[in-house]
């Protein structure tokens, strides 16, 4: 499927690869779902940890950025080319967290993800629109940190779910 390139095209891809991933979630035994291996270490709890944490660094880019101050992209002392960093961060701070919690705040975040995109018009997808995003678009953002992460995600746990048969 090709990357949504604008706001109804946004929407309809996180809901369908949001599904998709929780129909690879549920492919997965409920007692596998917390062992490693998921993501080289990582568990399915720990990819969808990790979801919740990009969904709510990209609600906070969005709401400094709609102040008119620049946020720190994509965290706080770190650059892209640091992203493996940044994500065993994330991994350390989310590792002891219950099941029922990252699943209720990954649920959650999805769906104040898609509020934030429904507050948009044409402009979410148009390029330097705002300072904040620098060359790309705010549509852009949310597309990374929705139905892509989303299908990333779930491919792994569908491969993941066959080595367990």
């Amino acid at each position: 499927m090709p990357r949504p390139t604008n706001k109804p095209e946004l929407l309809d891809a996180a809901e369908r690869e949001f599904d998709r991933l929780w129909d690879a979630v549920n492919r997965v035994p409920e007692n596998a779902r917390a062992r490693a291996g998921a993501c080289e270490s990582w568990s399915v709890k720990d990819l969808l940890a990790h979801l919740e944490a990009w969904h709510e660094m990209a609600l906070e880019w969005e709401c400094i950025g709609s102040t008119g101050a620049k946020p720190d992209i994509p965290g706080h002392g770190f650059t892209w080319a640091e992203t493996p960093a940044l994500n065993q961060m994330l991994y350390e701070r989310a590792a002891e967290d219950d099941w029922n919690d990252v699943e209720q705040r990954l649920r959650a975040s999805h769906a104040r993800v898609l509020q934030v995109i429904e507050s948009y018009d044409e402009d979410l997808f148009t390029k330097k629109r705002y300072p904040w995003t620098g060359s790309t678009s705010v549509g852009a953002y949310f597309v990374s940190a929705t139905s892509s992460h989303y299908a990333w995600a779930s491919k792994l746990i569908r491969k993941w779910a066959k080595s367990l048969q």
